[in-house]
């Protein structure tokens, strides 16, 4: 019989418009024939709403009589609900959030008063009280559920039902993220217009989305917390306090009680379409001070990833990598995190070695043995998903020059005496595929722990796509440096040279693309001039020495020794010091270069030294400074940035 009513004609709509909710069907199935308590949590938008009418409708259905009630509309009282009911057999209750006041009440009195063959239905935007998991009744009687985001065959199937054309539906599902309202949001948006690019071209649908999300911060302090889970993939207490001050603890606490944020291990994390609607948001809203903010997480996560160590290094290089969501260089890494497969990089062992010589072949077996710690591997269920190996060159041995990429970056490259380069030699994932996802996440986090620590004159690449891969090393500002062919196979290598380009310069410029965009070489501005070979570099020492004062204007200034060269050699003269038979020459080196003595023979004098012997110290002194100087110029310096 066809309906005749308005009310049946909505009710037939909002029937052939759901999708999805396959589980909690079910188990609301079952509860029809066994009674109970079934409680559905999950943020505004979710879904909640649209499930309890498909169960009210399956309720029916099976002759069951049903009362659905919004906890928005009902007085918080235990008299006030129970007047609100009526003799039904199923009770649907939404918005239950706004009853918790009356959750204890539920629990104790009026849950258990009902016959057995009952099924109440709770939802709300908030996950349950404890006491609905650590009472034992109520453990084993009540049935939790969070209504997850709907799949992407879920999501092609919604908007298939809206009436989306087939060419418009994957852009939409890749914004939509899953969120029901989302998605009938934007298959709105593309029947009356343009299908939008991201969420800031459609700044209505954001607005519509936050009211429905995230209800107005209590202050300040909260709403910048909202902002840095937006743009952090992991937000810790650490890092809230970097970006909203002294208020952090009671943000946190704030932030772990937000119904759309996952408490993890290792800190909270925000839905995704959350994320994506908070960050357009706050950049839409506060440009500066979302750059602002941007800048203070970055240099959050670079520090972690420096001062981190085993595992949690591997861990804050995602972080890092993170930062990097919008950039060619990380889709396919974000494709393969959002398919909840593993994506831990770990360092390899001797156990992964027979399976990387078998894809790589026999010079990888010969790297193995001479350099075993630079081998990183992903693993999954007992299997090798990905490798990468990078190499410190030069080693002392015979190897490099009988690999044929190592001996063509030696040939391109031009070191210094005591400088040393770091290479990604070899890198693959599953069938020996260096575009494999995998091997992209290995790859990425992998030259990440590599590049954001000094120490190198230089750091490359080797690899045989340059189709995938150069639009990647564009946007980092590694430049093609030379082509080899391994194989019959043409290779590329993307080079950088961190003695013209500082690390920490480099980061400042990834900073600037994480947000904002931008590909091609490093400026001309933050370029270091070309470096000094070591006699050059000896000469320019032995020139400041007399007026140090002067130092920051000669040569030396575009060296490693930074920007103030003075302060680095007087932090050489003092090291100098501490060394074992140091004292004379830091004390020699004093009263010639620190302490103004008129001429080399009163320095002499008032050193108590003949003058023979003071100049053979003060030769001695000057050599073991420019040593202790080139070792910060070359990278084998632990003060060297």
């Amino acid at each position: 019989m066809p309906p005749t009513r308005v009310a049946d004609l909505l009710d037939l709509a909002r029937a052939r418009s759901f999708v999805g909710r396959d589980s909690e069907l079910a188990t609301f199935g079952e509860l029809l024939g066994t009674g109970g308590v079934l409680y559905l949590h999950g943020p505004g938008g979710i879904g909640k709403s649209s499930t309890l009418l498909r169960f009210e409708r399956e309720a029916r259905r099976c002759g069951r009589t049903t009362k659905a009630l919004d906890g928005r509309e009902i007085d918080p009282a235990p008299e006030a609900f129970r007047s609100a009911l009526g003799p039904a057999s199923v009770l649907l209750i939404d918005g239950y959030e706004h009853l918790a006041v009356l959750d204890d009440w539920m629990r104790r009195d009026f849950l258990p008063s009902r016959p057995g063959t009952d099924v109440v239905v709770l939802a709300g935007r908030t996950p349950p009280a404890a006491a609905w998991r650590t009472d034992p009744g109520w453990r084993s009687l009540a049935t939790i559920r969070r209504l997850d985001p709907l799949g992407p065959a879920e999501s092609i199937e919604l908007l298939a039902r809206a009436g989306v054309p087939v060419p418009q539906r994957e852009a939409l599902v890749a914004l939509g993220r899953g969120h029901p309202l989302a998605m009938a949001l934007l298959a709105d948006a593309a029947l009356t217009g343009t299908v939008p690019r991201t969420l800031a071209d459609v700044p209505d649908l954001i607005t519509e989305l936050l009211e429905c999300l995230v209800r107005e911060p209590p202050s300040d302090a909260h709403a910048t917390g909202l902002a840095t889970c937006a743009k952090a993939w992991l937000t810790t207490e650490d890092l809230l306090r970097d970006t909203v001050g002294p208020d952090a603890p009671a943000v946190w606490e704030w932030l772990c009680r937000r119904p759309f944020i996952t408490c993890g291990t290792r800190g909270l994390r925000p839905h995704d379409l959350v994320r994506d609607v908070l960050d357009a948001s706050f950049e839409r809203r506060s440009p500066d001070r979302y750059r602002a903010l941007h800048r203070v997480i970055h240099d959050h996560t670079v520090a972690g990833v420096r001062a981190a160590a085993g595992p949690d290094r591997q861990l804050r290089a995602q972080d890092l990598l993170y930062l990097h969501r919008h950039s060619p260089m990380t889709a396919a890494y974000h494709q393969l995190r959002s398919s909840k497969v593993p994506v831990a990089l770990a360092p390899g062992t001797p156990a992964d070695h027979a399976a990387v010589v078998a894809s790589a072949g026999p010079f990888a077996a010969e790297w193995l043995a001479a350099q075993p710690g630079g081998l990183s591997v992903v693993r999954g269920e007992g299997e090798l998903l990905a490798y990468v190996m990078h190499l410190i060159l030069p080693d002392g041995g015979t190897l490099a020059e009988r690999d044929p990429v190592t001996r063509a970056v030696l040939a391109h490259v031009s070191l210094r005496p005591g400088e040393r380069f770091g290479l990604a030699r070899f890198l693959a994932g599953r069938d020996g595929n260096e575009t494999d996802l995998y091997a992209v996440l290995a790859g990425s986090v992998s030259s990440i722990l590599e590049w954001v620590v000094p120490g190198k004159a230089c750091s490359y690449v080797v690899l045989a796509n340059p189709e995938f891969w150069g639009p990647m090393f564009d946007y980092l500002a590694f430049t093609p440096a030379f082509e080899v062919t391994v194989d019959g196979v043409p290779h590329v290598g993307y080079g950088m040279d961190w003695r013209r380009l500082r690390v920490d310069d480099w980061l400042d410029l990834m900073n600037e693309r994480e947000h904002s965009g931008g590909t091609g070489p490093a400026p001309e501005s933050l370029l270091r001039p070309p470096p000094l070979d070591q006699a050059a570099f000896a000469s320019a020492v032995r020139q400041a020495l007399p007026d140090l004062s002067k130092a920051a204007a000669g040569p030396l200034a575009g060296t490693a020794l930074g920007p103030d060269p003075r302060a680095a050699i007087l932090s050489a003269i003092s090291a100098l010091g501490e060394a074992p038979k140091g004292g004379p020459l830091q004390a020699v080196l004093g009263r010639t270069f620190l302490k103004g003595a008129p001429s080399q023979e009163a320095a002499a004098s008032m050193l108590g030294l003949p003058f023979s012997t003071y100049r053979r110290h003060l030769a001695k002194a000057v050599d073991s400074l420019i040593a202790l100087l080139w070792a910060v110029e070359t990278g084998n310096s632990t003060s060297s940035e």
